[in-house]
């Protein structure tokens, strides 16, 4: 009796100790990102953050339900263009073009979703990856993106009417703040009762089926939410660069968004945030050289698949210092 209390003692001690350590982390990596801009290059930094959390939001979707999709980039491109068509033809406020695209976003998974749903596996990855390429295709034909030219000269404007967000850094803290909303929004996600059946569908579908739960909703729920995210990410990087184009719905960014959550880890919150960063800094270093970045990017991409089978963080997290610092969890 006397041992497990000691060793319950010594377990919540060991969580406590973690839970400081992740709070400390926590901090530093939130002064970390204030004191950045002063630093970095502003706009590479905004778009590290903008694939961060376009990778977050598609990890909520493999990582957490299970579901593999190769059409992300309808979501993302598709966000995107609504941004840049409500800012530049509309005159609306940055703040309410973000939410169009997210709005669009959302509604463009919602009809994608209740097609792909119905498969499982490949069939529902080439299903979202057909779906895809034809809102490509639309993109390609339709009027109002501009065909190949795509929208270019999107103004920024003013966000609530009085913060110019043509200045860098005020431009920088309120992507930085759309992040950090987005990233809290799919942590309580992950961790409310609709994220525990997400994770439950993900483990055994058939389980979460015969205990009554409509697995088909819930799939729905987490490919629009998902969506929404990945819209969310969309907008917010057409007022950075101030264009949208068929790169951000080619299914190539479906392809990197995969690599990204994979390299950093899926089912972990910050895997996702780590591989976003680790490619496009990869891709702004090595785009002035001769070198293939995407040759470079598959090669590291072998070797994580080889070494890292969760992932750069997702290893760490299932190691000992992982453990101690309260990160371990069920893969």
């Amino acid at each position: 009796m006397r041992d497990m209390k000691t060793s319950s003692m010594t377990s919540t001690a060991t969580t406590s100790t973690g839970t400081r350590i992740q709070l400390i982390l926590l901090v530093l990596a939130l002064l970390g990102l204030i004191i950045a801009p002063f630093t970095f290059y502003p706009i590479f930094l905004m778009k590290v953050l903008c694939f961060a959390l376009f990778a977050c939001a598609f990890n909520l979707l493999l990582g957490y339900t299970g579901l593999l999709s190769f059409g992300h980039a309808a979501f993302f491109g598709g966000a995107s263009y609504f941004t840049a068509y409500a800012v530049k033809e509309w005159g609306v406020p940055p703040e309410i073009g973000i939410l169009l695209g997210v709005i669009g976003a959302a509604f463009l998974g919602l009809i994608m979703g209740i097609f792909a749903i119905r498969r499982q596996g490949i069939y529902f990855a080439m299903v979202t990856l057909a779906l895809a390429q034809m809102f490509y295709f639309f993109c390609l034909q339709a009027e109002f993106t501009h065909g190949e030219d795509g929208l270019q000269g999107v103004p920024r404007g003013h966000l609530l009417g009085f913060i110019d967000l043509n200045q860098p850094l005020n431009m920088y803290f309120f992507v930085l703040a759309i992040f950090l909303i987005g990233i809290f929004a799919i942590w309580r996600i992950v961790h409310s009762p609709f994220g525990m059946i997400l994770k439950s569908i993900r483990e055994n579908e058939d389980r979460a089926i015969s205990l009554g739960y409509s697995v088909s909703r819930y799939k729905l729920g987490a490919f629009v939410m998902s969506a929404a995210l990945a819209g969310l990410a969309g907008g917010t990087k057409t007022l950075v660069f101030q264009f949208a184009t068929l790169t951000d719905v080619a299914w190539q960014m479906s392809g990197e968004v995969i690599l990204m959550t994979l390299l950093g880890g899926i089912g972990t919150i910050f895997g996702p945030i780590f591989g976003a960063g680790f490619v496009v800094t990869l891709q702004n270093y090595l785009a002035a050289s001769a070198f293939p970045v995407t040759v470079l990017t598959g090669l590291i991409f072998m070797i994580c698949v080889l070494v890292f089978r969760r992932g750069i963080i997702g290893e760490f997290n299932a190691s000992r210092l992982g453990a101690r610092l309260g990160l371990r969890t069920k893969q």
